[in-house]
């Protein structure tokens, strides 16, 4: 009757006015981590030299005094936090694109872990929703496994963001911080390298699945002397989710981008994705298509203290011939023709 039709329209109203605030949320998650991504870490250096000229200098006096006794955790594991990589706002993250994690094997917790991670995409998205935070399960899917995200050291001389980041599990990708946790912090370490970094990032554009890998072996080398398993990682989507300009090799825009990479660490990348209110506008929010990350089958490492460059390179074909196969089988599964190659450069 009139009645039941009456409940059944507020159902439906209330449905949508649900899914619209749900899809809201999510794009408040996306966007805060972006701009954590670009502007924290200065935004948070400018505050702190501001309130050092107020009258609430005491304030940031005693966090830099903090920052000194306290500068050398990063190197040392960080300073992880369970309730952190467990707020719901990863999860609206996560279903923003979605993100997905796709475990193909076990891991052994008796044995520490180098995953490579491919491609690196504009921002490392689906690196940071599965490996920083618990939205995707991954203490779930591999059990006493603690997985630790190396990025660019200079990040954690930022304050306050180093804080944040060293919450999620996040350390320097460097040798020291790299060292410690895979020598000094038992077993069961799994620490997530993007292999291609900043050099990888200035190729990726959506449609293309490329990698910079032939001459990065220095994690390899690291593996060898730790006897730590290699792990191929690929994720389906990383690269389809901004838009970006192509310098050609040797134009002015590609130099420009290799200076800032070779002094600085990081490759300045002219992209975009969608506007805030709407897809069909360019902006900072990366575009929600969908990231499928497959971790591989552990390769299994000796430990060998000084590895010779013939060791060295015999396991990194083993690594690049794993991640070839490991891209094969995935690929039509998650909406990549049979004739998809992956390009390894």
């Amino acid at each position: 009757g009139t009645g039941s039709s009456i409940l059944s329209a507020l159902q439906d109203l209330f449905w949508l006015s649900k899914s619209k605030v749900e899809k809201q949320l999510q794009i408040i998650s996306v966007l805060q981590w972006v701009l954590t991504f670009l502007i924290m870490g200065v935004a948070c250096t400018l505050i702190l030299m501001y309130i050092l000229c107020t009258d609430c200098w005491v304030i940031a006096a005693l966090y830099l005094a903090w920052l000194v006794f306290d500068w050398n955790t990063p190197k040392k594991g960080g300073r992880r936090s369970q309730w952190v990589r467990n707020w719901a706002i990863w999860r609206y993250f996560r279903d923003y694109f979605p993100i997905r994690l796709v475990k193909t094997h076990n891991l052994l917790t008796t044995r520490n872990y180098i995953f490579g991670y491919h491609p690196h995409g504009i921002m490392g998205l689906g690196a940071f929703c599965n490996f920083s935070t618990e939205a995707t399960g991954v203490g779930q899917k591999f059990p006493g496994i603690r997985p630790y995200l190396a990025t660019l050291a200079g990040n954690f001389r930022m304050p306050i963001l180093r804080d944040y980041l060293m919450s999620g599990g996040i350390c320097p990708v460097n040798r020291d911080s790299i060292d410690y946790i895979l020598s000094k912090n038992g077993s069961g370490n799994a620490i997530i390298i993007v292999v291609g970094g900043a050099a990888e990032s200035l190729n990726c554009t959506p449609g293309k699945n490329s990698v910079t890998l032939r001459n990065r072996k220095g994690f390899v080398k690291l593996a060898l002397r730790h006897g730590a398993d290699l792990v191929p990682v690929y994720s389906f989507g990383e690269n389809e989710v901004y838009k970006q300009v192509i310098f050609e090799e040797g134009s002015w825009g590609r130099w420009v981008q290799k200076k800032f990479q070779k002094h600085i660490g990081f490759a300045p990348c002219i992209f975009h994705g969608r506007g805030l209110f709407s897809s069909n506008t360019w902006g900072l929010l990366p575009y929600s298509k969908p990231i499928t990350t497959v971790v591989g089958e552990p390769i299994t490492i000796p430990k060998i203290d000084n590895p010779s460059q013939r060791e060295v390179d015999f396991y990194h074909s083993m690594y690049v011939d794993s991640l070839i196969k490991l891209f094969d089988k995935y690929k039509s599964k998650f909406g990549l023709p049979e004739t998809e190659v992956l390009e390894v450069n």
